[in-house]
């Protein structure tokens, strides 16, 4: 069973031996280190480049207009936001040439808190990428859903964004969860294509024959049924989510929980079908709650199913702050927790019209 970031390099390894991958770059992507994460260790097509995330974006660009297919990372969401001219130009090309000129980039950045790295490393990114006209967007939970929506960014024609949230990078796959054709080992998976500690001159990755998963970009995830409140969530707080539902169970209360997957193109149908069965939303996610995505779902909600909710919808997400606490009990107050979330579950079930 692979862990999220093992999957993001195997599909990475798909990507440039069947998929036309031609470049894989950023800052620290090539050898030695093999990225900040180890998520692109042994790969062919990975080079370093300055520490310059415009420069990234604009290489990127340009490699794509030459008829290349580049992945390129933003070693941390929190430095995109100094490129974002260039994300928009990126995003608006394709319409603004009348649909002359794709770009097939995917940008890579990992995202959310959870790592205790504060003001520069901590950040959430859903917010900004939405207001990113002309990517799409996608936000794995799982290292499957990792491995298929990376796979699908790759051979689309237009710029996506791959946003893997940081403290979910080193969790492993659950039972039933498996990339098609890994080890069931991890331990042998891990020998296949971790790179040793030390010197690493002479080592090669053994590549497992995974298969072409492709999970469709806008397609959303029921994991969990429920009849009383649905919970619209992504990204690291899908299994929060999970568990505040489960304890939920036990006062017999039932939470359907949606993970999005996509923030761009968006799973409208799921959402809909859900809360015409719960008659409650929650949307929970960890970016601020000023202009966060979460309000335009509730907004759409609202309007297109006004009178067949039981209860004013909610968002549950970030604190408006400078930036995510750095000390363990301030980061847990700045973004949402297990208890919060089980709180307004609760008292949304109990809400009666």
């Amino acid at each position: 069973m692979s862990t999220m970031v093992q999957a993001i390099r195997m599909a990475l390894h798909v990507g440039e031996s069947r998929l036309g991958v031609t470049d894989i770059f950023g800052q620290d992507v090539g050898p030695p280190l093999g990225g900040v994460f180890t998520q692109t260790q042994g790969l062919t097509k990975t080079w370093n480049t300055p520490l310059d995330e415009r420069g990234i974006i604009g290489a990127a660009m340009g490699l794509a207009l030459a008829g290349q297919r580049p992945v390129c990372e933003i070693q941390f969401c929190d430095y995109a936001f100094n490129c974002i001219d260039l994300l928009k130009l990126a995003g608006g090309l394709c319409w603004s040439s009348n649909g002359d000129f794709n770009l097939p980039i995917v940008m890579m950045t990992p995202v959310g808190s959870g790592i205790h790295g504060s003001l520069y490393h901590s950040h959430a990114f859903d917010g900004q990428a939405t207001r990113t006209p002309g990517w799409k967007i996608v936000l794995p939970s799982t290292p499957r859903d990792a491995y298929g929506l990376l796979l699908s960014a790759i051979v689309d024609p237009n710029p996506v964004m791959f946003l893997p949230p940081k403290a979910l990078l080193r969790q492993k796959s659950l039972p039933g969860e498996e990339i098609p054709g890994e080890p069931a080992d991890e331990r042998q998976l891990s020998k296949m294509i971790d790179a040793p500690v030390g010197d690493r001159s002479g080592w090669r990755p053994d590549w497992p024959s995974t298969a072409d998963l492709f999970i469709p970009i806008g397609e959303g995830k029921l994991v969990r049924r429920g009849r009383d409140v649905t919970v619209v969530t992504y990204g690291r707080m899908v299994q929060l989510c999970v568990k505040a539902a489960e304890a939920l169970a036990g006062e017999g209360v039932e939470v359907e929980v949606i993970d999005l997957r996509s923030l761009h193109p968006y799973d409208f149908a799921m959402i809909e079908a859900s809360v015409r069965r719960t008659n409650r939303l929650l949307v929970v996610n960890e970016d601020t709650e000023v202009t966060n995505f979460g309000e335009h779902l509730i907004r759409r909600v609202v309007e297109e199913m006004f009178y067949e909710l039981y209860a004013p919808p909610r968002l549950l997400a970030g604190k408006n702050l400078p930036a995510v606490g750095l000390a363990d009990t301030l980061e847990k107050a700045s973004v949402p927790q297990l208890p919060a979330i089980v709180t307004a579950l609760r008292e949304m079930a109990r809400h009666q019209p």
